[in-house]
């Protein structure tokens, strides 16, 4: 019989619900994989030494709710740390052109342990669902990347959202592909179809779910995004892609008009689409947006990192659009940390409004874009706050250190504003704790380390020697 959990004597609990309710010195009652109560003395002392507990110290503990990660790309992370190809000192048209030959060539065990190492740091620093745009299909991989994800995900025990990506439209028509990634529309359908047949699960507590989600519209052709929508409405499943990051000038000169209107023609839009980035939309974009209720994840890193226009998110937000957070890929993020996503948007966001004279999001509602409003962007209403009925998805912060003197008095504001972008002490996914004390529960951590350096080295070092310089370690 599988014991309860008791998570006792917790110093808060965050729990970012509607009434944004904070529980100090209090435990938290963990049946399978959700939430059954919040309070004190949930369990008798003598029920507690009958053995059908497991007990989780939460003392000097803060506890927040499970991030969500709503963009990334997981096959990036064996493309960073490359200032050979320096985003920040490029154009994302060149960018693009010195970047897609690396990822053309990934195989599909580059697939597995890239997507392995991103989840793992997505993991120990307090994320529990994770969205991937995985767009990745060369002549090395096959189909099966999302498969290998799937099994890499499993292994971690991260709840986890598979976006299936595609490039249809070749170079010589304008994209910026190269032939080893691009597939046809319809295999694209046949294997997003194959997906939601063997993985999706839209049952409460869910752990695998896939998405529709062709790249973005200027490496596709039209008939693959009106494809894409009719076979997601057809399998009530949720559309992802890339929008205002610079495309518009190209759809403009394709199609006579912007990609959001584009979008909207063709039906790309609503409550179960959101979209990528968004920094180039315009103020009555915001009220499409809004009024479709098609969602934006707001990447900050790549925003920053690339030098693109500030998300005015409070603009958006007055016209009802729903903002989330995410990583972005680790070839312009370099990393897997949402916790360091939250800080730096809180950050941009307060130059932001210093500049405009505007009230900016306060460090909690910051934190709310990576719980709340993550688990709205992927329509699930079992995640994203810590509450009765509710997933056991959570993370805790040992208070228990100096550095944190001086900041136990505000649980609420504390990630944003005390820049806690650090590993977590806990991390717990659907009542399971798969990180603790600076150790992966469900994997053997060294060895997919050097197994997954290894890798990295015979397939992309090796074979571009010019742009990556050699490891030390190997």
């Amino acid at each position: 019989m599988n014991k309860k959990i008791l998570i006792k004597n917790a110093a808060a609990i965050v729990t970012c619900d509607s009434n944004d309710t904070v529980h100090y010195n209090c435990d938290m009652l963990i049946d399978g994989p959700s939430i059954v109560s919040i309070g004190t003395n949930l369990v008798l002392e003598e029920e507690i030494s009958s053995n059908t507990y497991e007990i989780i110290d939460a003392t000097g503990k803060f506890i927040y709710p499970g991030l969500i990660n709503t963009h990334h790309h997981f096959f990036q992370t064996f493309v960073r740390n490359l200032m050979s190809i320096d985003f920040p000192n490029m154009s994302v048209v060149e960018w693009l052109d010195k970047i897609y030959p690396i990822f053309s060539q990934i195989n599909s065990d580059v697939i597995y342990y890239s997507s392995m190492t991103a989840m793992a740091d997505l993991l120990k620093h307090g994320c529990t669902c994770a969205f991937d745009h995985q767009y990745c299909f060369t002549t090395w991989t096959n189909k099966d990347p999302v498969d290998r994800q799937m099994e890499a995900a499993s292994q971690l025990g991260i709840r986890y959202h598979a976006g299936r990506g595609v490039n249809t439209l070749p170079r010589s028509e304008g994209s910026t592909i190269p032939n080893e990634m691009l597939e046809t529309t319809e295999e694209f359908l046949q294997d997003c179809q194959r997906l939601i047949d063997t993985y999706h699960d839209s049952n409460p507590f869910s752990m695998k779910q896939i998405v529709i989600a062709p790249c973005q519209p200027i490496n596709s052709y039209e008939e693959t995004f009106i494809q894409s929508v009719r076979l997601a409405r057809e399998n009530k499943v949720s559309l992802h892609t890339h929008l205002g990051e610079g495309e518009n000038d190209i759809m403009i000169s394709r199609y006579g008009m912007r990609t959001l209107e584009w979008c909207e023609k063709i039906g790309f839009v609503g409550p179960d689409v959101w979209i990528a980035h968004g920094w180039e939309l315009t103020p009555e974009e915001y009220k499409v947006m809004g009024q479709t209720k098609t969602g934006i994840s707001h990447c900050p890193a790549p925003a920053v990192l690339g030098g693109f226009p500030i998300l005015d998110m409070r603009a958006m937000e007055k016209e009802g659009v729903l903002l989330s957070l995410g990583c972005d890929g680790s070839a312009t993020n370099d990393s897997s940390n949402l916790l360091d996503s939250i800080r730096m948007a809180y950050i941009l966001q307060t130059y932001y409004s210093k500049q405009r004279g505007c009230n900016c999001f306060s460090p909690y509602e910051i934190l709310k874009l990576a719980t709340i409003n993550g688990a709205k962007t992927l329509g699930r209403t079992d995640l994203g706050s810590l509450e009765v009925n509710k997933a056991a998805d959570l993370f805790m912060i040992d208070m228990n250190k100096i550095q944190f003197t001086g900041t136990y008095h505000d649980p609420k504001n504390l990630i944003a504003r005390g820049g806690v972008t650090g590993e977590v002490n806990l991390t717990m996914v659907n009542g399971k704790v798969v990180f603790k004390d600076g150790i992966l529960l469900g994997i053997d951590e060294q060895k997919l380390l050097r197994e997954g350096e290894r890798l990295c080295s015979d397939v992309l070092r090796k074979r571009f020697p010019n742009i990556f310089p050699t490891n030390p370690l190997v």
